[in-house]
């Protein structure tokens, strides 16, 4: 079947609207003639389904993708997705988004896509903000959103983007009140040079018991994280203090505490949330990460498996793929989920990553 480079796309006429489009699913019916993107037209040339001509002269398969890998930039990526995916059995459009993938039993014309697919080479950084907009425009049109990373040796992983509040992974339960023994009257807790020391056995062992704030340094002292000593401080539950005696308010320890974490401020703007919303967030750290957070905690004799991690990261945060490939998967080998928080000023943004196989 003869077809001719126009412009950005690959021409067929009416018989290739019923041959390809009614029949498999490939390129767009405009005004009687089928227009084909150069990753449609390049799948369907290698499979010698059309003839592609360009100014009169029939092109064969290598010289195609070369003119087209230099009129679309990553082409040849795009190239190995769009193959991958119509080699698992999927009907594929292009579209903005690179491409519309349709379920299983359904196909352009007898239904809706169900994920927009877009493709990265690993070495080439997504920003927060072009990440935040993709998922937008998926999501508006209620479709999954789909980041397929091309490595090196052109193997491909498919992560399954997506707000995690927009999931229901942020509905726990509504965080039980302080025991009114414990905010009877704050207790003293001391500042020293990275910790924060409370030496109130009784309201320790009711921090860390019944509630799992910090860790006991020992049978009468508690040691406290710098979001948790603030959110109790917060909540009157301690009152703050330096290694000199003066008392401090709740901004002038967190000035002392961005002092000893340059990324205080925006950790705990999360962590706070993180609390009101019912988690209990604890230290990363091990993981690689800002937080692990549990859903409850009810007993320290049986503490269940943390639900996710949290990275927290700026507005002008870049994901660099190889790290946040290594991260997702370690999250997945501990049976975890890999969430990125980002503070916008006016509302909190929660992203997350799972591997997934197509």
């Amino acid at each position: 079947m003869k077809t001719q480079i126009k412009g950005n796309y690959v021409i067929g006429d009416a018989e290739a609207v019923s041959a390809l489009y009614d029949a498999g699913g490939f390129g767009r019916p405009r005004d009687s003639s089928l227009q084909l993107r150069f990753t449609e037209a390049a799948y369907l040339l290698s499979r010698n389904k059309i003839e592609i001509f360009k100014n009169g002269k029939e092109t064969d398969f290598d010289s195609f993708i070369q003119f087209a890998a230099q009129q679309e930039e990553f082409f040849e990526l795009k190239y190995i997705v769009y193959k991958d995916l119509k080699e698992r059995g999927y009907y594929v459009q292009s579209s903005a988004t690179d491409f519309r993938v349709y379920p299983r039993g359904s196909k352009p014309g007898k239904g809706s896509a169900k994920s927009f697919v877009f493709v990265r080479s690993e070495r080439v950084p997504i920003t927060l903000l072009e990440l935040t907009a993709l998922i937008n425009e998926a999501q508006n049109v209620r479709k999954q959103f789909i980041l397929a990373i091309v490595d090196e040796e052109s193997d491909i992983t498919y992560y399954d983007v997506k707000r995690a509040d927009a999931v229901g992974s942020f509905e726990g339960e509504m965080p039980v009140p302080f025991l009114p023994e414990v905010k009877n009257k704050p207790s003293k807790a001391v500042l020293f040079k990275e910790r924060i020391i409370l030496a109130d056995k009784e309201k320790a062992d009711l921090l860390y018991k019944r509630s799992f704030f910090g860790k006991m340094m020992d049978e009468e002292r508690l040691l406290l994280s710098l979001p948790e000593a603030l959110y109790l401080a917060e909540n009157n539950v301690l009152e703050l203090f330096g290694m000199n005696g003066e008392k401090l308010s709740d901004e002038e320890f967190s000035k002392s505490a961005s002092l000893i974490d340059s990324e205080f401020p925006r950790k705990y703007t999360i962590y706070k949330e993180l609390k009101e919303k019912g988690f209990v967030p604890k230290t990363g750290f091990k993981f690689g990460t800002h937080f692990r957070v549990y859903r409850k905690v009810e007993t320290l004799d049986k503490i269940p498996h943390s639900e996710f991690l949290l990275s927290v990261v700026p507005l002008e945060y870049e994901f660099k793929l190889p790290a946040t490939s290594g991260a997702i998967r370690l999250a997945n080998s501990v049976r975890k989920r890999m969430i990125y928080a980002a503070d916008l000023g006016n509302k909190r943004e929660y992203i997350e990553f799972e591997r997934i196989k197509m």
